[in-house]
């Protein structure tokens, strides 16, 4: 019986969790103007003991044009963890057609409430939500809350 290692060392990109991790929420209210520019109002923080269990399915690993960018972002703004959301104005939903079977539809809404729920790192200073705005994963900053 043979199996293979990699010399190569690898690196945990997730959080390094600290004695007493906390969570952060966090609630915003994101609309799409007739422009199609899209705007991100800050709502409520709070931060509580306790680690992240389940990934939500609002995250995606694989980001496409018009999804975003949530990143901790330390005093320095430097990127401490990024996390990609699908984009929360695209709703999809099954609904009964005339055969009577489900059909999935997809929903573009001009208005939706965005609430994260995320691991915070210990030297997080500012949350930074900038949207994906073509395929080669550029981004267009429309927030930074400071966290106090």
């Amino acid at each position: 019986m043979a199996s293979c290692a990699s010399k190569k060392p690898t690196v945990n990109k997730d959080i390094i969790l600290s004695e007493n991790p906390k969570l952060l929420f966090l609630n915003y209210t994101i609309t799409k103007i007739a422009s199609g520019t899209k705007n991100i109002n800050f709502h409520s923080k709070t931060i509580a003991e306790g680690k992240l269990k389940n990934s939500n399915n609002k995250y995606t690993k694989t980001p496409s044009v018009g999804d975003l960018k949530c990143t901790q972002l330390s005093n320095r703004l430097s990127e401490l963890s990024t996390i990609y959301i699908k984009n929360p104005l695209n709703k999809v939903i099954e609904i009964l057609n005339d055969s009577l079977s489900f059909e999935k539809r997809k929903i573009e809404q001009n208005r939706a409430n965005l609430s994260l729920k995320l691991q915070l790192h210990p030297d997080t200073k500012f949350i930074e939500i900038s949207e994906i705005v073509d395929s080669l994963n550029t981004v267009k900053q429309l927030i930074k809350t400071k966290l106090e």
